[in-house]
């Protein structure tokens, strides 16, 4: 990518869309386009359309999505499948409209088959069925796969997915009904550590196996990825490479936080997928592999989360 090429980073707001953000603006990329939702109803198809062709930007990043965590992604079915759907057709379709020939659509770690053999390896895509409590969610993404590689095919772009594991960070969503375990677990140490509360409540067994990564790393392996012009095709895994359990998840958020109580679980909610661990030698092989730990990350993530409390 030239520093000065026209970059559209759609869903900037977001924990993944401002890291990206921050990411091409450390790197020099000084040519920016974003739109809040106020501006921009990714939704809204025609709107959509108009802008790409108007603003005709020369990359695109799909950060903009409607996520959640477990209990969010099975209550709000249909709300996850059709606003992710319309969301990835209304920018991938306008970007082929607009003559974009390069974009990065960023999936998730879900679109795997729930019993996926350890490491998870980028061709095990489609080979079983998915985990049933965010399955909406995961056909939504896997359809931005098959989107981008049928224009791929059909009309020549270079249309890259990249499929981050479970992540974290500045401006992640700390909300109790809807957030992901990471960040509903440095919420609840901190709210217990406040209270004084002898005992913290976390969902599941505390068995099964979780990958995170830093959301700052998956900003740096998007832009990796845009900027090799060899790659034109294809779904890469972005990850650290290793997991750990829950329990040992929420042993080390409650370090961080500082909170000394006794952690319990909640067998009688859902677990998820007993394990989630993704295969990085794609990324490996081409040069990337992610720099910061979870230790060190979880203490980014606490101290972006106390400054957004003090705003």
């Amino acid at each position: 990518m030239e520093k000065n090429a026209k970059i559209f980073v759609a869903g900037h707001r977001g924990m993944v869309g401002s890291s990206i953000l921050r990411s091409l603006k450390i790197k020099g990329y000084d040519n920016i386009l974003t739109r809040t939702r106020q501006e921009l109803d990714l939704l809204d198809q025609t709107a959509v359309a108009t802008f790409l062709q108007q603003e005709n930007p020369t990359f695109i990043y799909i950060a903009g999505a409607k996520v959640g965590g477990i209990q969010a992604n099975n209550t709000y079915r249909a709300d996850f499948i059709y606003q992710n759907l319309q969301i990835e057709c209304n920018l991938i379709h306008g970007a082929h409209l607009a003559g974009v020939e390069r974009l990065l659509f960023l999936g998730s770690s879900c679109i795997y088959p729930r019993e996926s053999p350890q490491p998870i390896k980028e061709e095990y895509l489609l080979t079983g069925p998915l985990e049933p409590t965010n399955e909406p969610y995961a056909i939504a993404k896997i359809a931005g796969i098959k989107l981008c590689e049928s224009y791929n095919r059909q009309f020549g772009h270079r249309y890259i997915s990249a499929m981050p594991t479970n992540l974290y960070g500045p401006n992640d969503n700390y909300d109790l009904n809807n957030s992901h375990v990471l960040p509903a677990l440095l919420r609840k140490a901190h709210e217990a550590v406040k209270r004084g509360d002898k005992a913290l409540q976390v969902w599941g067994s505390g068995k099964p196996m979780r990958e995170f990564l830093y959301v700052d790393d998956m900003a740096d392996a998007s832009t990796f990825l845009m900027e090799r012009e060899d790659i034109v095709d294809g779904v890469y895994n972005i990850g650290t490479g290793s997991d750990v359990s829950i329990k040992e998840l929420a042993k080390i958020v409650t370090s961080t936080v500082g909170y000394s109580g006794n952690i319990l679980f909640d067998t009688s909610k859902p677990d998820g997928m007993p394990r989630k661990l993704l295969d990085v030698r794609r990324m490996a092989k081409l040069g990337w592999v992610s720099t910061v730990s979870l230790e060190a990350g979880i203490k980014l993530a606490y101290d972006a989360y106390l400054a957004s409390l003090s705003q």
